[in-house]
């Protein structure tokens, strides 16, 4: 048995949990290099709603945050999220802005590009897969794990199989609900392992308190690699911690190899960052909790909240319960869905507008209807034809890869945007999250020339055509 490979999610997917992604790359650079220097099989640095954030919020260009954690970093492996044809927006893109965003990434520092689907549909994965080749990165696939009838270990198999023939060099399995227990890892694993060559690795969040013994079954499974957090950034909606699995693990076959003391000196930094976050309210001590919610009704903490703030808005909290019951109602009717990002919005938003306007489907969200009509992608579960003519109407369905259906893109993009492009780069963030990105641009400009912001001459200022 090889050692276990570790995964640091401290720079990405750990404050994407707890802070909503909120730490901003002057708190990472004085730990760079003594984070290099451990030994990591990767760091996850980038994707998901690091670049969102980094617009929006940060007033930070993702990109030169990547090529600073690149300088910081010159020995280990980078990593990012990427939701497929969706990139890092909300939508499909068409397959030249998907395949120059994989090549910018790789050119700009990435190694591994984690890709995943939100419907486990490998066609939404096969553009990003073949480029991420092309440019000679990593392409590893996540497969979104859920729970229902349909997902047996034989689906993930199967769907594991379809993964390595579009040639991804090694599996995730993706557990970003924490729905996974300890023995159904192991059988999981044990079933993957025996039907793939690549490697497989395991993420999973410590919501439901059980992250820790689902990486050791697995480990003892086969499982090659493991995603972890340094502990001040461990626990609750985030992972389970780097420095306590590596302990478990020392002096047994499945040996990380990583040096505790070195972690430890890791650690005090960023205890210094949690207390920081902590004390300006960044961080809500009760998001370090175990809920055991997400194993009693299979929805993901994140969008529990969602659903409870929009029936507050509402005022019709007390209406909770249904709302939770719905869920999987809606879940069937629309193909059972694994609920990630954007399909847990989706169905969340169709079942408390079911609930409170005291009749099923009387109004339905534009979203929900593009996931019915196929829009998304092929659901796991076929939808009953007679629901999707109710939702859709006369609308025809998509049964083909919804990006067959789009038009190159990527010049009109850049032209749209010529006006503020002052890398290559700069289109891509433009064509994921225009107008904040345009502001962003607007900001970087202004500086760049001394313009106060605030107090600019509104003759003056430099506004998007």
């Amino acid at each position: 048995m090889a050692k276990i490979k570790v995964t640091e999610t401290a720079l990405r997917d750990a404050h994407q949990s707890l802070i909503a992604t909120r730490m901003p790359i002057g708190d990472m650079v004085p730990i760079l290099s003594k984070m290099d220097q451990v030994g990591y099989y990767s760091a996850e640095v980038w994707g998901g709603a690091t670049f969102d954030a980094c617009l929006r919020f940060l007033n930070e260009d993702p990109w030169e945050r990547l090529r600073i954690i690149r300088k910081g970093m010159p020995n280990t492996k980078l990593q990012m999220l990427f939701r497929g044809q969706n990139m890092l927006g909300y939508r499909h893109y068409a397959d030249d802005v998907v395949e120059y965003f994989v090549q910018k990434s790789i050119a700009n520092g990435i190694d591994i590009i984690r890709i995943f689907d939100a419907l486990n549909d490998i066609r939404n994965l096969e553009t990003a897969i073949k480029a991420a080749k092309k440019e000679k990165g990593h392409a590893q696939v996540a497969i979104s794990y859920t729970l229902g009838d349909t997902f047996t270990d034989e689906y993930y198999v199967n769907y594991a199989k379809q993964v390595e023939n579009a040639g991804a060099d090694s599996i995730c399995i993706k557990d970003m609900a924490a729905l996974l227990t300890p023995y159904r890892a192991y059988s999981l694993v044990k079933e993957l392992k025996q039907a793939v060559k690549i490697p497989v690795q395991l993420h999973t969040h410590y919501t439901s308190g059980l992250a820790s013994m689902c990486l050791l079954k697995a480990i003892e499974a086969g499982c090659d690699a493991i995603d972890t957090a340094i502990s001040p950034l461990a626990l609750g909606t985030s992972h389970a911690p780097t420095e306590s699995m590596v302990a478990a693990l020392q002096g047994t076959e499945y040996d990380t190899g990583l040096d505790l003391v070195l972690l430890n000196e890791i650690r005090d930094y960023f205890m210094t960052l949690r207390k920081k976050y902590i004390d300006s309210g960044l961080l809500d001590p009760s998001m370090l909790a175990t809920n055991a919610n997400a194993l009693i009704y299979q929805v993901p903490g994140g969008m529990l909240s969602n659903l409870l703030s929009q029936l507050k808005q509402a005022g019709k909290e007390d209406q909770l319960t249904q709302v939770l019951e719905e869920v999987p109602r809606v879940r069937r009717d629309c193909g059972m869905p694994p609920l990630v990002t954007p399909t847990s919005q989706i169905v969340g938003t169709q079942a408390v507008f079911n609930v409170i306007m005291g009749e099923r489907y009387k109004m339905v969200t534009k979203e929900f209807k593009g996931l019915v009509r196929g829009e998304y992608g092929k659901t796991p579960e076929p939808i009953d034809p007679a629901f999707q003519k109710k939702i859709i109407g006369d609308e025809e369905p998509i049964t083909c890869r919804p990006a067959d259906l789009l038009q190159p893109e990527l010049e009109t993009l850049k032209k749209e945007c010529a006006e503020w492009t002052e890398q290559p780069e700069d289109v891509l963030s433009y064509a994921q999250f225009g107008p904040v990105a345009v502001k962003f641009f607007e900001q970087r400009r202004n500086a760049k020339y001394g313009i106060d912001q605030d107090h600019a001459d509104p003759e003056h200022q430099i506004h998007p055509v």
